[in-house]
């Protein structure tokens, strides 16, 4: 009789690639995928603490899955990831829902199935949190799509910004060796895989920790000459870090995506040393304005946290000025969310959460109307797409994006899942564009 495995993600990109390993374990040791809950012998939650939002959701689930354990006493119930790196998040984990079996951290991945094998065995929930950054690159993974893949380059964050919780569940930068990851695209490329996405929680930092000195521009430049290999993308990039040299190899390289994401956080020059960024909003519209006027047509999108402690309203208004000044062609706005164990966490928070909640309904509305006068540049215009597949709620809708990362649809009566076609733009809206075929 099969075994059924079902995995939920929460959490960056990063999480899902650990979630393709998961999965690639899972099924060596016998199981299957399902897409439902209730049909599966073994539940795995990937968790993210980067924010208290998906901290809730893995309490909302394991209180789900406590009742199909009452159904099944043999359902095995895990839960791994950033959360449970920290080890107060484990003892309260452990404490709170007794029906876990097994909890593990973000370096655990390479003992998972010894893991699993020892929670079955014992009558008490095991808990592996050792941070003993254990080899990773013998771990196969198994890919959601069979057109673009994620490709880790560098694991961990040294940067500790003063809100931000990554580097104590992630441990130090770590890149991977540059003729590694340039064997994975080989072989990605070999398999078929037309798109890859570059993964580090800093990009820019790649190879810092190398004797070779290798830089990122360097990693993006040699990738660039990989045949089969269409379309580079990279995320994410820290704005301290970010080098001439690089914004020169997305313009000179063919087949790098012109889109940067290169997160904010605030416009304001007092409380971006309150959160350690280590630039100045004056730094970063300079580089803003460098990376626009050497590549004609580029995306930048980035990240803007709202109510961080000690933010007054001549803080806030600076963000917003720095949005109009900026002009993002999207940004992943947030309310400020406590984390323990970081910097911020001992910063007297005097804003209330109704405050917080109409900044980022100021944030959200000023970046709706530029998002969509970006995206009305392109009407009419006839842009190179990688469809991912059909609409969920229509199947002659198909989707796909823009180098620039843009969300297009178009109607086609054939799957074209996986295909670079071109598209002409016929309407532009705030988060999307609509076109036909050419």
């Amino acid at each position: 009789m099969n075994k059924n495995y079902h995995i939920v993600t929460l959490g960056c990109q990063m999480n899902d690639h650990d979630s393709e390993a998961i999965a690639a374990i899972l099924e060596k040791m016998g199981y299957l995928p399902v897409t439902e809950p209730e049909e599966a012998d073994i539940i795995i939650i990937n968790t993210c603490a980067v924010r208290k939002k998906p901290e809730d959701k893995v309490a909302s689930l394991l209180g789900k899955y406590a009742a199909l354990k009452e159904y099944n006493q043999n359902l095995f119930v895990a839960v791994g990831g950033c959360m449970p790196q920290q080890e107060e998040s484990a003892i309260y984990l452990k404490n709170r829902f007794h029906h876990v079996n097994l909890i593990f951290g973000t370096h655990a991945l390479p003992r998972l199935p010894e893991l699993i094998h020892t929670a079955k065995e014992k009558n008490e929930t095991v808990i592996d949190i050792k941070e003993d950054y254990a080899e990773r690159d013998s771990l196969s993974v198994i890919r959601k799509s069979t057109f673009k893949a994620w490709l880790p380059i560098i694991y961990g964050c040294n940067n500790y910004c003063s809100y931000c919780v990554v580097p104590y569940v992630r441990g130090r930068e770590r890149s991977r060796p540059m003729e590694v990851i340039l064997a994975e695209a080989e072989k990605l490329a070999a398999e078929g895989y037309l798109e890859i996405t570059l993964l580090g929680q800093n990009v820019n930092s790649y190879g810092q920790d190398l004797q070779n000195q290798k830089t990122f521009a360097d990693l993006l430049f040699a990738l660039n000459y990989i045949e089969g290999i269409e379309r580079i993308r990279f995320m994410t990039s820290h704005p301290k870090d970010l080098s001439q040299k690089l914004i020169a190899v997305v313009q000179e390289g063919k087949k790098v995506c012109e889109h940067f994401h290169l997160p904010v956080q605030s416009g304001s020059n007092r409380i971006l040393e309150k959160m350690n960024r280590r630039y100045t909003r004056e730094q970063y519209l300079d580089l803003v304005k460098n990376i626009k006027e050497t590549i004609p047509g580029v995306a930048i999108t980035s990240d803007i946290i709202v109510g961080f402690p000690g933010e007054e309203e001549e803080d806030f208004q600076a963000t917003l000025d720095l949005l109009e000044r900026a002009y993002f062609d999207n940004v992943f706005s947030f309310k400020y969310s406590g984390r323990k164990n970081t910097a911020a966490a001992g910063f007297k928070d005097f804003t209330t959460n109704k405050v917080k909640e109409q900044r980022l309904e100021r944030v959200n509305k000023i970046q709706q109307v530029i998002s969509k006068d970006l995206n009305k540049l392109l009407f009419g215009q006839a842009v190179e797409i990688m469809v991912e597949g059909p609409s969920k709620n229509n199947r002659e809708i198909l989707t796909g994006r823009t180098r620039t990362n843009k969300l297009v649809h178009f109607k086609s009566h054939k799957d074209l899942t996986g295909k670079l076609i071109m598209v002409k733009i016929t309407e532009a809206r705030t988060w999307n564009l609509f076109g036909e075929l050419v």
